[in-house]
């Protein structure tokens, strides 16, 4: 709703660059909000798609000064800071922030303050986390100004710490031995129902200050999470055994043993899953009504966060990102370790060769002119393919010196083509993953830059040994391929006149 003088409503979000920060921002611009942001590194707010829309104001959160400038003639504050990447003392931290919050909201008059906290049961010792989390509310809702938190339990979305556990342990793990805490019930909610709730907080009736409990229509076990994530991946039903023994502590290493999450984070998140995590209420239907279509299913929110839907389709890692039209989507600003797998080969080598001497070269790969390097280990891996039932290298290609997108060549398929700049291919080879292969030329002073790139998306533990397996070969055959194309280009008798190579495009 606009100002007493006609202007729209002015946010401030505290942990704008972070995984729900992030995909909030563009959903409060475009409901016409002004947005403010404080951060410690204008240079990575300024790296996302959304950052000339928004002011930002450089400073710590931990800092008083800095929050008193960042809440100057704000109405409503966004409070998603967490500081569990920052170390084991984490909740001195958090707790110094949410001082300076309520002090700062007060000071200045903020008319609201919205905290995103930790779905959890009443009347058990909590993890530091989640007592952490709470601790953060009532410090928040002690400070006078209206305070609503939202309280919810795991986020499924990629880049969600929660999510990627259980992404990275389903994928790697055929077989899990586990903690008891596999069998408490949990009740995951959508990213994109969580910024539903996020968006309505700013502008529903708030006379005092309330907690609610937010989550979504399912309640699982967290094995069973598990394995409706396998379904959703393709993979295999995860068989998953109880183990007493294994203590918090110890569950955490062994989750940071085998996923990319951070011990730092995987150890509060593991500990945090020890007692159930299912709403108490459904108090929040009385204050905000549900999306328009409902909530979203668990399976749904795991196709959702795996880009298995039209209308959500992800942009991989490994291609230049737009802005996602999901918030289920990867982010710019998401951990490193945050996504699926995916495994690269890249190689470049410079050459006195034009472009289009090059990328003559690179056109004419497969079919009778073969893959320019290791013809015995291509021919085997063709016959390979051929016994588990694939099309192998047989088919070739159409024509000899041109592609189009949609060509065959040998067990690959052309996906994106840009003359003279980028060929892509796509494997159609048996595989336990997804696979592409990249090959491209740029202009450089004298000559080009010739790059080739391997990109894998294994699935499950056998494309990961998969990959594995094939390194030694692949130090033979990308290199070889490299040096070849480079020595065709450069054999070229046109590469000192570009203009005389035009046919191959």
């Amino acid at each position: 709703m606009p100002r007493a003088d006609g202007t729209a409503p002015r946010v401030l979000v505290l942990g704008a660059s972070g995984y729900i920060g992030g995909r909030l921002v563009p959903r409060l611009l475009e409901a016409g909000y002004r947005v403010r942001v404080l951060t410690r590194s204008a240079e990575r707010i300024g790296a996302l798609p959304w950052s000339d829309e928004v002011k930002i104001v450089t400073g710590d959160a931990a800092d008083p000064d800095a929050v008193d400038t960042a809440c100057d003639d704000v109405d409503v504050l966004y409070h998603l800071v967490h500081s569990m990447s920052g170390g084991s003392d984490f909740v001195r931290l958090d707790r110094r922030i949410a001082r300076n919050v309520s002090r700062s909201t007060r000071a200045q008059r903020v008319s609201r303050i919205v905290y995103l906290g930790g779905l959890h049961p009443e009347g058990v010792p909590l993890s530091r986390h989640l007592a952490s989390r709470r601790e953060v509310g009532r410090i928040l809702q002690d400070s006078g100004v209206p305070t609503l938190v939202l309280r919810a339990g795991v986020v499924i979305g990629s880049g969600s710490a929660s999510f990627e556990m259980i992404r990275h342990l389903t994928d790697v793990l055929p077989y899990m031995p586990a903690p008891k805490w596999v069998r408490n019930r949990i009740q995951p909610i959508a990213v994109r129902d969580v910024l539903h709730y996020l968006l309505a907080a700013a502008r529903v009736e708030l006379p005092a200050s309330i907690s609610v409990d937010i989550g979504g229509p399912d309640i699982l076990r967290y094995g069973q999470m598990m394995n409706g994530y396998a379904v959703e991946a393709g993979l295999p039903q995860r068989g998953i055994a109880a183990i007493p023994v294994l203590t918090p502590r110890l569950a955490s290493l062994w989750v940071g043993l085998v996923t990319p999450v951070p011990r730092q984070i995987a150890r509060p998140l593991v500990e945090s899953l020890q007692h159930p995590c299912v709403m108490a209420d459904h108090a929040i239907d009385d204050l905000i009504p549900r999306p328009a279509g409902g909530l979203t299913p668990y399976r749904e929110a795991v196709r959702l966060a795996l880009g298995r839907m039209a209308v959500d389709e992800v942009e991989t890692s490994w291609v230049d990102a737009t802005v996602p039209r999901s918030p289920s989507s990867p982010l710019p600003s998401d951990p490193h370790w945050a996504g699926r797998t995916v495994f690269t080969d890249r190689r470049t080598r410079i050459t006195r060769a034009s472009p289009t001497a090059v990328w003559t070269v690179i056109v004419q790969i497969g079919g009778v002119n073969g893959w320019y390097s290791a013809p015995l280990l291509w021919a085997l891996r063709g016959r390979l393919d051929r016994l588990l039932g694939g099309v192998g290298l047989r088919r070739g290609r159409r024509r000899r010196d041109r592609l189009s997108v949609g060509d065959a060549v040998d067990f690959w398929r052309v996906e994106h083509l840009e003359p003279e700049r980028l060929l892509r291919l796509r494997a159609e080879m048996r595989l336990p993953g997804s696979a592409w292969l990249e090959l491209g030329v740029e202009p450089v002073p004298d000559g080009a830059e010739y790059w080739q790139r391997a990109v894998f998306f294994p699935r499950g533990l056998s494309g990961r040994l998969y990959w594995l397996t094939m390194l030694p070969f692949h130090g033979l055959i990308f290199s070889g391929m490299v040096s070849r194309i480079i020595s065709a280009a450069e054999a070229d008798p046109h590469i000192r006149d570009p203009r005389l190579s035009r046919s191959a495009r």
